[in-house]
Order: structure tokens, then sequence, then C-alpha cells
């Protein structure tokens, strides 16, 4: 289960965008940190206007670490108040710089959440199926495809899209998803299903033997997502597994794009005939 978005550095890195009194106001800080059920926890008095916004900010964050019933609504409403006021819009004045924000996303990384460029805060790989349907698959291709984040925690956010998509794939076809099926099945039955196994590939077709080397080598690459994402899981925290660079990762995660991509224009091929 992953754990709510608050930690130390999370509370350091949030802070940050309070810096020298930058960010939105005390009172905005009051209606958050009420509204969230921790206004109690908040060491501001109005009558001396002390302490400042970063020390508010990293107290009643700590107080939602002891307590985490709450913890998320809390970074939302900072969030949110972030946002309006601009806070992660390079485009206005309030805006709060790049490594900022970049210090944020990478805090919230180490405790398995996403904070996109615009600061919205969602599980890492999380997709809705339920809710969001092939909207949200398209959404999560096109946020890893441009991402730059860290490339440790892009790899989990790749191997939760492919199993959504061989997941969404097989429900979209009709057929019901194996109880207990491990990633590797659900790819075998969602390629099948599709149609594009190698030994599913008409052998009297021009250049049969390439398509199918192309097509075996696009399940390597979803394989491997699989396999580097384990064993990013066997150390401490969320590291990259030795001998695999961060650039490597990135590349890793970008083909896992396009072998989703094209699943899913498949899928709409079949849809459509």
């Amino acid at each position: 289960m992953t754990q709510p978005p608050v930690s130390d550095e999370v509370s350091a890195a949030l802070a940050r965008f309070f810096f020298s009194g930058d960010g939105p106001s005390h009172s905005k800080l009051s209606n958050a940190f009420t509204g969230a059920g921790y206004g109690a926890d908040d060491p501001y008095s109005a009558t001396t206007q002390t302490p400042n916004k970063e020390v508010r900010v990293r107290t009643v964050l700590g107080a939602a670490r002891r307590r985490r019933a709450r913890a998320r609504e809390l970074v939302d409403a900072l969030l949110v108040q972030l946002r309006v006021h601009g806070s992660f819009d390079p485009d206005r004045p309030a805006f709060a710089s790049r490594e900022t924000v970049k210090t944020a996303q990478r805090a919230f990384g180490r405790c398995g959440w996403t904070l996109t460029d615009d600061g919205i805060l969602s599980v890492a790989g999380a997709i809705d199926l339920a809710t969001g349907g092939r909207e949200a698959l398209d959404e999560q291709v096109d946020r890893l495809r441009r991402s730059t984040e860290d490339p440790g925690q892009l790899l989990g956010s790749a191997k939760d899209l492919l199993e959504a998509v061989a997941k969404f794939v097989l429900e979209e076809l009709g057929l019901e998803e194996p109880k207990g099926a491990g990633f590797d099945h659900l790819w075998y039955l969602a390629r099948e299903r599709l149609g594009i196994l190698p030994e599913q590939v008409d052998p009297a077709l021009p250049g049969a033997s390439n398509i199918k080397a192309i097509l075996q080598s696009s399940w390597k690459i979803a394989e491997q997502v699989n396999k580097l994402r384990v064993l990013q899981g066997t150390g401490h925290g969320r590291t990259l597994p030795t001998g695999v660079s961060a650039d490597l990762a990135l590349l890793v995660v970008r083909e896992a794009c396009s072998v989703a991509e094209y699943s899913l224009v498949q899928l709409d091929r079949q849809r459509h005939h």
C-alpha cells in the first residue's frame, strides 16, 4: 500500500515554496490547515504574526506525519493554494523556480507519489481504469514520454502502465482476467487477443521474419521493464539497479510507452473492424 505523501523531505520541499515570505498568504495557509483538520497544530499567532510561513508549513506537516489519517487532504490543500497563487506557473511572477518544483517532485517520488510540473499529485503509476478508462492510459503514456523526473520512479510507473494496458485490452475484447495472473501471463493473453504474437504472423507476408523479430523485441521490452522494476524494489529506497544509468532507465521507460501505444492502436483497429 502506498504511504501517505508526507515525510521530512516532503515537509522541507514544500516549505521551500514559502521561503522569505513567498507563496500564498498566512490566511490562505490557515484555511488549508483548518480545512484538513490540523488547525490546532498550527503555531501561528495573528497578534505577533509569527512564526513565518516556512516554519508553519513544516510544523503542521510534521503533525500530519504523526497523525496521517488526513495527511493527503492536507497536502492537497497546500498544493491547491500553491497552484492558485501561481507557484507552479513559469509564466507568472509568483513561480517558485524550476529547482523548487523538481525538489518537491523528488521528495514525493520517494514516498511513492508523482507531482506533475503544474502541481497535481497522484499515486505513482496509478491508473484508474474504472473511471478513467482509455483516457487515463493515454494520459499516462503522454506523461511518461515527456517526463524527465526521477528515472527510478518512472520505471515503476512504466511497469504499472504496461500491466494496466494488458488488463484493459482483455476487458475490451471480452476476456475475463484470470485470477492471480502475473505480468507475463496477462501480456501473453493480451498479445494473443490482439494477434501480435510472433507465431501469429503470416509466414507468406513479405518481411515476415523481420516482423516476427520486431514483435518479439516489443515483448522483451515489456518483460524487461517488469524485471527491472522488481530488481529496483530489492534494495533500500527506490534506487536504480547497479549498472542501470538514468539515461538507460529513461530509454527503457519511453520504449515501454511505445509498446503500450502500439497495443492500444491495435486494439482500436480490432474494435473498428
